[in-house]
């Protein structure tokens, strides 16, 4: 990885530094920011704060390999959107049972962040702009399967705005948007933590929190 040049003390800050790049959705009628819970919230809450836009969260799911949390091998977002990582699943043995259960747990978990978190309805989207904002793209599956998600809901502009990405998974990244805008762009990024000082968990009472002050400009 890279070592970090762009330094962030925490999503906050983060979120400050790129709505500066966005100053032009500052005022677009209809446009609204969309986080990626959790930590994506978090830095979009500062997105729409400094823009005066108003904010949503819309879920997605990793999905994660049961004997290794931490790894990836795919991704779920609504509107039955599921991504796997295909090169990957030969390697990892997931085979059709266990996908399934995988599937089925994070189904659970993705509707339960849906009633919680407010999402809105897909028609509520249907011609907007819509600025979609996460803390940081690695391996790019969440972000992929969120972006397939939001097309479906035939939005008037769709717009990718991250402070870190990986290089090449960005440039597969651009195809599926009208727009990205990233403040550093690295190779081979492998830990988005590292770009911040301070990159707590965030908690479901921290995202409603963020959502509260945004459903008052929405």
């Amino acid at each position: 990885m890279t070592a970090p040049a762009v330094l962030w003390p925490d999503r906050h800050q983060a979120g400050v530094a790129l709505a500066e790049r966005l100053l032009s959705w500052r005022g677009v009628p209809r446009a609204l920011v969309l986080g990626l819970p959790r930590g994506g919230v978090a830095v979009a809450a500062a997105v729409a704060d400094t823009l005066q836009l108003p904010l949503a969260s819309w879920a997605v799911r990793k999905l994660a390999h049961p004997a290794e949390p931490e790894l990836a091998v795919g991704a779920m977002a609504p509107g039955d959107v599921l991504l796997w990582d295909e090169p990957g699943v030969p390697r990892l043995h997931l085979d059709g049972a266990l996908r399934r259960r995988i599937v089925a747990t994070q189904t659970q978990e993705l509707q339960r962040r849906q009633r919680l978190y407010g999402d809105p309805a897909p028609a509520a989207l249907r011609g907007r702009p819509l600025l979609v904002v996460d803390d940081g793209v690695a391996t790019g599956l969440t972000v992929r399967a969120a972006l397939a998600s939001l097309r479906q809901c035939h939005p008037a502009r769709l717009v990718l705005a991250v402070p870190v990405i990986d290089r090449q998974v960005a440039d597969r990244l651009r195809p599926l948007v009208d727009d990205l805008v990233a403040l550093a762009v690295v190779e081979q990024l492998t830990a988005v933590g590292a770009w911040y000082g301070r990159f707590d968990p965030v908690e479901d009472r921290e995202v409603l929190a963020l959502l509260g002050r945004g459903i008052r400009r929405r």
